[in-house]
């Protein structure tokens, strides 16, 4: 049996999440008992909680939902490559040694130990020019260990812009500490929310 591993962060109340954004929060509409034979939980949370697939809506008022987004980008052939403690901004010079043979999904790791019980405001985030690359390369999607692939206090998002002009999709907040750099088979579908911005996904790699 190949190995899978998940790259989901758990999700609960104390997940961290960007600053105004909405918290992980839920109760018990119906629980086990005389008369009710089962358990029914109500849930509330943003979409960009834990490991998640980024709509273009999300970065473009005329872009398309996640729920309408092509899976094709969300599966298949992938790299985690190792971008450790680079500072700020990962640039192209932090990912050449593994641009050989690059398959059509690139995952970075930026963290040593992503964290996971406060919201990084430092967070690492790419360099446009290096989604540029990436993009000229083939790829179609890049995942990140980081909550955006923008500094956190960015207003002009221009990652995020290069996405959406290049038609790239994109996982941010994924689980990257136990993972080797390699390459892998991505499974991370969004869930089929057709009028939301973002979605949650069941982040996994197979060993291929």
């Amino acid at each position: 049996m190949k190995k899978l591993w998940d790259i989901s962060p758990p999700i609960h109340a104390q997940s961290p999440v960007f600053p105004g954004d909405t918290a992980y929060s839920q109760h018990w509409v119906a629980t086990i008992g005389p008369g009710c034979p089962v358990n029914v939980s109500a849930i509330t949370l943003s979409p960009h909680v834990g490991a998640h697939a980024d709509g273009p809506l999300h970065y473009d008022p005329d872009g398309a939902a996640i729920g309408t987004v092509d899976l094709q980008s969300f599966i298949g052939p992938c790299r985690v490559i190792h971008a450790i403690a680079c500072g700020p901004l990962i640039r192209p010079q932090h990912l050449v040694h593994a641009m050989t043979g690059l398959p059509p999904r690139v995952l970075v790791r930026a963290y040593d130990r992503m964290p996971q019980d406060r919201f990084d405001t430092a967070l690492p985030a790419f360099a446009p020019e290096t989604i540029t690359m990436l993009a000229d390369r083939g790829v179609v999607l890049i995942g990140f260990d980081s909550a955006s692939v923008d500094p956190a206090d960015s207003k002009t998002l221009d990652s995020h812009q290069v996405l959406r002009r290049r038609g790239l999709r994109v996982l941010e907040n994924l689980l990257l500490d136990k993972v080797p750099e390699g390459d892998y088979e991505l499974i991370a579908l969004p869930l089929k929310l057709t009028t939301a911005d973002a979605s949650p996904v069941r982040a996994v790699l197979r060993e291929l």
